[in-house]
């Protein structure tokens, strides 16, 4: 039976499916559940994935660019980061599980460790999407880290595929 229940999210699409999840273990155990969402370039739509500098490395960019528009990126991804946490906590108030929310910046998997650690949590429920190869390679694995990192429990959320055709 679990007690405290982080729920690791990002802005994509599969993290509805990890709420539910989540939600779901929540309400059958009558555990808290902790939502976060860690500000990190390795988020697909994370402005951190173009630094600040640009133009030092690649001057013929154009000015389009510029430090303002990406401090202006910036603060919308925060933005979006907790309206995001905010929806998902309502909803499981709403579903009268108790919940909290927390936004941090870091090394995805490490943090996402290390905040679980720091709650006392265990659960971890994180989505997966799938990746392999040369993209696992280059853009990681946040699911994977946290599996052999975790100090407690992890449930892995994979992204539903359509299935082959034969």
């Amino acid at each position: 039976m679990f007690k405290k229940i982080v729920v690791a999210l990002d802005m994509s699409p599969m993290a509805e499916e990890v709420f539910k999840k989540a939600l779901s273990i929540a309400k059958s155990d009558r555990a808290e559940l902790i939502l976060l969402h860690v500000i990190s370039s390795e988020e697909d739509n994370s402005p951190l994935a173009i630094p600040p500098n640009i133009f030092d490395l690649y001057p013929a960019a154009g000015n389009e660019l510029t430090i303002e528009t990406w401090q202006e990126e910036w603060e919308n991804y925060l933005q979006e980061g907790i309206k995001l946490l905010t929806q998902y906590n309502q909803k499981a108030i709403a579903s009268d599980v108790q919940a909290q929310y927390f936004q941090l910046q870091g090394s995805s998997g490490s943090t996402i460790c290390q905040f679980a650690r720091d709650h006392h949590a265990d659960l971890i429920v994180i989505g997966r999407r799938g990746r392999t190869g040369l993209s696992e390679m280059f853009l990681g694995s946040v699911s994977n880290y946290v599996l052999h990192h975790a100090y407690c429990s992890v449930l892995i959320v994979q992204q539903n595929y359509p299935p082959k055709s034969s």
